[in-house]
């Protein structure tokens, strides 16, 4: 389902550029450039987090705990089937 929004003439613009560049049609660029935006977004939030835990002693030992719990777990004999 198609739902029109409204962009500034600079950004369809840069987005028809991008299209013929491409050969991909301009709904599949943008599609692309905000499932890439929302990721950068995700991970951005990701590292502050980690940052923060990282900034107290306590957390940080109990994450480095909880990691090497499941570290462990790849080493539980079963291989890889690929």
């Amino acid at each position: 389902m198609a739902i029109t929004a409204k962009i500034s003439k600079p950004t369809h613009q840069v987005l028809k550029q991008i299209a013929e560049i491409s050969g991909k049609p301009m709904q599949l660029v943008l599609d692309e450039a905000v499932e890439l935006y929302r990721r950068e977004k995700f991970f951005e939030e990701l590292n502050r987090k980690v940052l923060a835990v990282k900034k107290d002693p306590k957390a940080w030992a109990k994450e480095l705990q909880e990691r090497s719990l499941l570290e462990a777990s790849l080493s539980d004999g079963w291989e890889d089937e690929t």
